[in-house]
């Protein structure tokens, strides 16, 4: 952590961190309630827990961009550049799924947009139009950012495993990225450990991190 970091960017960290890692555990509660809620294993999550996933990813993409820029304030000189990166790729994934999401949770269920060609553009089951957006902003866009993101922070202990734990979940989303010339969404699912698992437990690192640099810098 630079000691020339601001406490403005401290506490930036400090506080979008903390939201990541809390917003994702959230989700992945609403998920598993959703899953076990649902009639038959082919069948989408019903309501409520399917709008409360929605706006949940809502607030999760835009604290995960403010946790980017966090890193990028408090990096060296010479990793800044690769930080930068991190912010405008991860800034990509948030505005995409933002819409996808944003369109799904305000339109898909509108009367104009009724008809057969519905479950093409609004359903998350392959092939549709927000299911491959989706993809691009979380299997490809994701990556890069935590890929850029991950040398930005320097150091041992904490810093060294949020490394670590970015650079695995960008992997892991790239991987997931095969699922579409793969034309099997199953394969898919190993990007979601990278970006619903391990960077929630990264991004907790480096918000306990941010703390110790804020108390550290008050003392």
């Amino acid at each position: 952590m630079q000691g020339s970091a601001s406490s403005l960017a401290l506490r930036l960290g400090l506080i979008s961190g903390a939201a990541v890692a809390i917003l994702c555990a959230l989700y992945v509660v609403v998920l598993s309630v959703g899953l076990l809620a649902l009639p038959s294993p082919e069948d989408q999550i019903q309501e409520p827990w399917f709008t409360l996933m929605e706006l949940l990813i809502l607030a999760i993409a835009p604290a995960m961009v403010a946790l980017a820029v966090a890193v990028h304030a408090s990096s060296s000189p010479e990793r800044r550049p690769l930080a930068l990166l991190g912010v405008v790729f991860l800034g990509l994934c948030t505005v995409l799924t933002c819409l996808v999401h944003f369109s799904v949770l305000v339109l898909s269920r509108h009367p104009s947009f009724g008809g057969a060609w519905n479950h093409l553009v609004f359903s998350f089951r392959w092939p549709s139009l927000v299911y491959a957006l989706d993809i691009l902003a979380w299997d490809m866009f994701f990556p890069l950012g935590a890929l850029f993101a991950a040398p930005a922070v320097q150091g041992a202990g904490l810093a060294r495993a949020a490394r670590i734990l970015l650079f695995v979940s960008a992997v892991l989303a790239l991987v997931g990225l095969l699922g579409v010339p793969l034309a099997n969404m199953q394969v898919r699912n190993i990007g979601i450990i990278g970006y619903a698992v391990l960077f929630p437990i990264a991004a907790a690192l480096l918000a306990v991190r941010f703390h110790r640099a804020v108390v550290a810098s008050a003392a």
